[in-house]
């Protein structure tokens, strides 16, 4: 069970392996918001996550018979990380499944640990499902990633920390993959203090406990589709799921477009690297009312690969209006391409690449396509450069920008 001894006990515990991640006040998101916003950033965490709570509390309350067979999970790697640094403290073997589809930096980060990695299924639930089998066939003590009492136990830990400097918290958010994290912040929310609402934050791509709560019972759902790679889980935990329908006042879902704007929105604003799972309670703060209100978001974790990164910054530049690519017809003569150059450096846009086709139509007047990507100061901005170009003649056509950067 989940008693404030318990909690108590994991918040002392999990000291030896946490850094101190105290409550950072965002101005942005305050003026945006209407309300006072607090991030918790457990991206700051040794193993870039707040997995290692939970998966710390859990190995240390195990028999040193039971390390001694050896330690195995299932996890998209933040978990992994976790059970693969406290094992390294106990002297544990660690054996992680982990999904073929996981970043490269979760993975080495992992074996880093001293872990072995096994990379098995495109998602958590096909690692989870190996991960039992090599269990049994090895006799390895299972620790699950979400659905264990004393694993949410130790993520809970992180609603003490908030209370202690923020008691008069008036709603905590946290990310839901298979809910570990959330039935530990809203049991222990609720223990010390009713009137906190906790609402969990799920990728629209994958809302098992959403669907979970609305059918009354645990639902698997027939496929996952999401960026946030932590929390594409297809079904929640039955062990921890009691404890979500009890505590939990919400759940809201997100759209993967609406992380990537939140990824330039950490980075811009507050210089901090959020994976996508952890940026789930930041997009979030949109949908919930949050005038007047003390509002903590948990940025679950920061393991992000260079590539995704680089991906992401630049889709959010797209999203934004900052980048845009359009295409315009040119007569085929010398010096149009220089015309079409000075009239868009008059407007202040930036050129990035030019691709240049000669061979569209045998029409001498509309014979060349210029392809132009561009940086702009937003949507107004580059409006306003394809209205010039429009007036100008050059029958300006939007496109999708093509890897402007890789």
């Amino acid at each position: 069970m989940m008693t404030l001894d318990k909690f108590e006990e994991a918040s002392e515990a999990v000291i030896r392996v946490t850094n101190r991640t105290k409550l950072v006040y965002s101005d942005y998101f305050s003026d945006v918001t209407g309300g006072k916003i607090y991030l918790k950033p457990e991206n700051m965490q040794f193993t870039g996550a707040y997995k290692v709570r939970g998966a710390y509390y859990k190995i240390s309350t195990l028999t040193e018979e039971e390390r001694g067979r050896g330690l195995i999970t299932a996890s998209a790697g933040n978990h992994a990380q976790g059970v693969a640094y406290a094992a390294k403290i106990y002297g544990a073997k660690a054996v992680i499944v982990m999904p073929t589809t996981t970043p490269l930096i979760k993975v080495n980060r992992t074996k880093s640990y001293g872990a072995e990695v096994v990379l098995y299924g495109n998602v958590y639930d096909e690692a989870c499902a190996h991960a039992r089998k090599l269990a049994e066939e090895n006799g390895y003590t299972f620790i699950h990633p979400f659905d264990d009492e004393t694993v949410a136990t130790g993520q809970g830990s992180i609603a003490m920390e908030i209370i202690k400097e923020l008691p008069t918290v008036d709603i905590i958010l946290a990310p839901v993959g298979g809910g570990g994290l959330l039935a530990g912040v809203s049991t222990l929310a609720k223990l010390l203090n009713p009137n906190i609402k906790v609402i969990g934050v799920e990728p629209a791509g994958a809302n098992c406990m959403q669907e979970s709560l609305k059918a009354g019972h645990v639902m698997t759902l027939s496929g996952v589709d999401t960026i946030a790679d932590g929390t594409a889980v297809k079904t929640p935990g039955e062990h921890i799921f009691p404890y979500i329908q009890k505590n939990v006042d919400e759940i809201v879902t997100v759209e993967d477009q609406e992380l990537i704007v939140s990824f330039l929105d950490m980075v811009e604003n507050h210089k901090m690297v959020v994976e996508n799972s952890g940026l789930l309670t930041v997009a979030a703060l949109k949908h919930i009312d949050c005038k007047g209100k003390k509002v903590v978001s948990i940025l679950s974790g920061g393991n992000m690969d260079v590539i995704t990164m680089s991906s992401i910054v630049q889709h959010g530049l797209i999203e934004r209006g900052r980048i845009f690519t359009v295409s315009v017809l040119l007569p085929d003569k010398p010096g149009e391409l220089a015309n079409v150059s000075t009239l868009i450096a008059k407007e202040q846009g930036n050129i990035i690449k030019l691709e240049h086709n000669q061979f569209v139509s045998i029409n001498r007047n509309t014979a060349v396509e210029l392809v132009i990507t561009m940086e702009a100061f937003g949507h107004e901005h580059k409006n306003r450069i394809v209205e010039m170009l429009e007036k100008k003649g050059y029958q300006p056509k939007l496109a999708a920008p093509k890897n402007t950067y890789l």
